[in-house]
């Protein structure tokens, strides 16, 4: 076995140890053998000399669309690039043979070709990705096609393949996050509905900061966003078509109020709270504005529902049993079974894209915690441990995890990080401006 192929395995081993098989990575000779020691994964050593260019605007771009591959690979905490001044091999040619030699001399496991050109307003990005130490090209070479001003989303395509072939996982740098962007002072804060990229870049502001607005979620297929607002003094649900950018009420009943939507895996329904006469309890209705259905009857706060990716079941949070604790219930109502067991309270919880994991908030001894677990409440692990850290959101791969941390004092003002879900990488999200309740869509087509 490679030392790249070792590293793969010591990559799967992790997350086998820490939550059950994981999905499988390639293998150059039969099944591929699990090794891991003391848990330390050494992040696999990656060349990525600078895309070939066809031409100046295709020259500009090749630079930027590395550097972009580069970053998300190195984000991930599995991969560390080695950089242009180790180089011994020169690419010259996209079809040139590799000198494979030269880059087993600085150690390169993995090789990452490329080459932009632009043509006709429209701009080609192709790759290629090499296993080293093995001599072979790692499947078939790709290319991605659209326009100069998209280069960002080419660049993540390209890291998303090569991720994917890599780790045998699903890919999640091209994926968008709106989030709630916060400015001003603590007692005076602005609160805008925005959107960017998953890296934090190219951020667009989607409402004006007149009103509060809290919770985005997105749609299933990414084109809207259910957001709550306080436009008419109440917290209220809004659905935002992200084509046009325009908002609508979704749901209203008098003397009520409405909070902590979700859309359910077909798009057409969304779940939420609704608060009136002092209760809180559970209710769907349809996008289009169908009849609302009340799902919970108890004289208690049901809040912050999420479904299962098959549509079939529900985890929300309830102090039914005297204290704020998660619990499952079938999607049509019932019965809902408890699942958190463990000393502090229990919030914000949400079902992993793969269905194997709910993620939630966790408060405890003064501190906050992002955690996850099993469905049925098995195998708790916490992943984080700060002053405020809240509102865990999957990326589309389920590997990865982004929340809320907001620091302590008057000055204190809320950031965006990421976890792997080992517990390992934890990293800030760079934004302009303060920023809270993430919610992270799905790949984009």
């Amino acid at each position: 076995m490679t030392p790249f192929f070792r590293t793969l395995a010591a990559l799967a081993a992790l997350a086998a140890a820490a939550f059950g098989p994981a999905l499988p990575a390639a293998a150059q000779d039969g099944p591929l053998r699990i090794e891991i020691t003391e848990g330390v994964i050494e992040p696999i050593p990656f060349a990525l000399p600078t895309f070939l260019a066809e031409g100046r605007e295709a020259g500009r771009l090749a630079d930027q669309i590395t550097r972009v591959i580069a970053a998300d690979l190195v984000g991930t905490g599995l991969f560390r690039e080695i950089g242009a001044q180790a180089h011994i091999a020169r690419v010259t040619s996209f079809d040139a043979p590799v000198a494979y030699a030269d880059w087993k001399a600085i150690n390169a496991q993995a090789l990452i070709t490329g080459e932009v050109g632009v043509r006709g307003g429209r701009l080609t990005v192709r790759f290629r990705l090499y296993d080293v130490f093995s001599n072979a090209q790692l499947g078939e070479g790709l290319q991605f096609q659209g326009s100069p001003d998209s280069w960002r989303r080419m660049a993540h395509k390209v890291a998303d393949a090569v991720y994917s072939r890599i780790t045998g996982e699903g890919g999640y740098f091209d994926s968008r996050v709106v989030f709630v962007a916060e400015t001003g002072p603590k007692d005076r804060r602005v609160k805008r509905l925005a959107i960017m990229d998953y890296d934090g870049a190219s951020v667009q502001y989607l409402t004006d900061g007149r009103a509060i607005v809290l919770a985005p979620r997105f749609s299933p297929d990414g084109n809207r966003v259910l957001y709550t607002s306080f436009e008419s003094g109440n917290p209220r649900i809004y659905v935002m078509d992200l084509g046009s950018v325009r908002s609508r009420p979704l749901a209203d009943q008098p003397g009520s109020m409405t909070f902590s939507p979700r859309f359910a895996p077909d798009g057409r329904t969304v779940i939420y709270s609704l608060s009136q006469g002092g209760n809180t309890d559970l209710w769907v209705q349809t996008i289009d504005g169908g009849a609302p259905q009340r799902l919970t009857s108890a004289p208690t706060i049901e809040t912050a529902p999420s479904y299962s990716p098959d549509g079939r079941q529900i985890v929300f949070e309830s102090d039914r049993s005297g204290t704020q604790q998660l619990y499952v219930m079938s999607a049509a109502g019932g019965e809902p079974r408890r699942i958190s067991f463990g000393e502090g309270r229990y919030g914000t919880p949400v079902w992993s894209p793969r269905g194997d994991l709910i993620a939630f908030t966790k408060q405890h001894a003064g501190r906050f915690h992002i955690g996850v677990m099993r469905p049925d409440g098995s195998e708790e692990r916490l992943l984080t441990a700060s002053f405020l850290d809240e509102g865990p959101t999957w990326a589309p791969n389920g590997r990865v995890i982004m929340f809320t941390r907001e620091t302590a004092g008057e000055g204190g003002q809320a950031a965006l990080y990421t976890v792997d879900i080992s517990g390992r990488n934890l990293r800030r999200v760079a934004t302009d401006t303060g920023a809270s309740d993430p919610a992270w869509g799905p790949l984009l087509p």
